[in-house]
C-alpha cells in the first residue's frame, strides 16, 4: 500500500460559506491543521472525510501571519494512520514530495514533485517552495515525503506562474504547535499579527504590543439573508446547516442515500437537485414512462448524462412574496423526495445508485 493510500482516510475536506479547503489530523494533540485562509470569518466549519460523513469542528486558533489555524473537531473518529509530523525532519532542493488534498473541491487528490528550494523568501517568511500540482482548494493540506513523514502544510500558489507552488515549513508548524496546551477547545484564541501574543478576548488592539487588531476576525462572517432563508429550509431537515455549507451560496448534504445539492445559477434561480441514479443497461422503455408519467408535484424528473435527477428551480425573488414558506418547505421536501425515489429506481427498474450517493 502506498503512503498516500495508507495516510488518505486522515486528510479531509474543510467546508465553509465561503469556500472549500483542505485539513490534516495531528494526533498529538488530536485538533485539524489548516490554513488560516480557509476558515476565515468562521468559528464553525465541516470537515467531510473519505466516506462523504461530515463532522463539525470549532476554530480553536488562527495566526492570520503565518496563515495557520486548528480546528477541534466534534465526535470525529480517530483515524488509524496519520501524517508524521517529526520536529527533525529536514528538507532539501530535488527531494520528492506529495501534495494531497481537495483541489476545486474535487474528491482526494495526490500530485508528485520535488521540493524546488527549501528556504524560499517571501514578504519576509520562510517558504518551501515546489514544483508539485497547487491548486485552489488544496491550500491546508499536507506535503509529504517519499517516507510519509510532514514536510510543509500547503499555503498558497502565485496565480501567474506555473509548476510554483509554496508550504509553510515544519519549524513554522512546531511553534505554533507548542502553544496548542494553552488553547481552549471551544474558545476561538488568536496570534498577534506584530508580536505574536496569545490573544483569547474579543479586541481591538493587542494587549501585549498595542498594536491595532481587526476584532471581526473573532467573529462569523454574516450571511446574506438569502442564505439565511435557504439554511431554514435545511434546518428543518434536522441537518445542522454549517455541515451542509460547501461554499458561496452552495450546499450539499446527504439525505439518505441522495446527495442533494443547492446552488444558484445565473444570479436569479435557486436550483435543488439530487443525481438519484445511473441509467440501467435495460428496462429503459419502463423507465422512461415512469419518469414521463409520474406525479411528482412541484419537482421534475429528467435525464442528464445517463443519470436521472431531480430538481426544483425557483426565482430567488420569490423568497421574497407571500410563497416564502412554502418554497421553503418544498426546498426540505425535496431532500426527503430524493432519499425516497433513488430506492424505487433500484428496487423496481434495475437501476444503481451513483457514485455521489452515500452507503448508508
Amino acid at each position: 500500500m502506498s503512503i498516500s493510500k495508507k495516510i488518505q482516510d486522515s486528510i479531509y475536506r474543510i467546508n465553509t460559506s465561503q469556500g472549500t479547503g483542505t485539513g490534516f489530523y495531528n494526533t498529538e494533540h488530536n485538533i485539524i491543521i489548516t490554513n488560516y485562509h480557509v476558515i476565515e470569518g468562521n468559528t464553525l466549519v465541516s470537515i467531510e472525510d473519505q466516506e462523504k460523513n461530515r463532522y463539525l469542528a470549532n476554530v480553536m486558533y488562527i495566526n492570520s501571519g503565518k496563515d495557520l489555524a486548528f480546528l477541534k473537531p466534534k465526535d470525529l473518529p480517530t483515524p488509524i494512520n496519520t501524517v508524521t509530523a517529526s520536529q527533525n525532519n529536514e528538507t532539501f532542493t530535488g527531494d520528492k514530495v506529495l501534495v494531497l488534498g481537495y483541489p476545486y473541491g474535487m474528491p482526494f487528490t495526490v500530485t508528485e514533485g520535488i521540493v524546488s528550494n527549501p528556504h524560499q523568501i517571501m514578504n519576509g517568511s520562510n517558504f518551501i517552495q515546489t514544483d508539485a500540482a497547487v491548486n485552489p482548494g488544496n491550500s491546508g493540506g499536507p506535503i509529504i515525503n517519499s517516507a510519509g513523514d510532514l514536510v510543509g502544510v500547503v499555503t498558497s500558489k502565485f496565480t501567474n506562474a506555473d509548476n510554483m507552488g509554496f508550504a509553510i515549513p515544519m519549524g513554522t508548524l512546531h511553534e505554533e504547535l507548542s502553544i496548542v496546551p494553552e488553547l481552549q477547545s471551544n474558545t476561538l484564541t488568536m496570534a498577534c499579527h506584530s508580536c505574536n501574543g496569545l490573544i483569547a478576548e474579543k479586541t481591538n488592539y493587542c494587549p501585549n504590543c498595542g498594536t491595532d487588531i481587526n476584532e471581526k476576525m473573532f467573529d462569523d462572517t454574516p450571511l446574506s439573508e438569502f442564505s439565511v432563508k435557504v439554511e431554514q429550509a435545511i434546518a428543518k431537515l434536522g441537518i445542522s446547516p454549517v455541515l451542509a455549507r460547501s461554499g458561496n451560496e452552495y450546499w450539499t448534504f446527504h439525505q439518505g442515500s441522495a446527495l442533494i445539492k443547492v446552488y444558484v445559477c445565473e444570479s436569479n434561480y435557486l436550483f435543488a437537485s439530487s443525481a438519484l441514479n445511473d441509467l440501467p443497461r435495460t428496462n429503459l422503455d419502463k423507465l422512461y414512462q415512469y419518469i414521463l408519467t409520474e406525479d411528482t408535484g412541484v419537482y421534475q424528473l429528467s435525464i442528464s448524462q445517463n443519470k436521472i435527477y431531480l430538481s426544483y428551480r425557483i426565482h430567488i425573488s420569490d423568497l421574497y412574496t407571500e410563497n416564502e414558506l412554502e418554497i421553503l418547505e418544498n426546498l426540505a421536501r425535496l431532500a426527503k423526495k430524493a432519499d425516497e425515489l433513488d430506492d424505487v429506481f433500484v428496487n423496481n427498474f434495475g437501476a444503481k445508485m451513483t457514485h455521489l450517493s452515500k452507503v448508508i
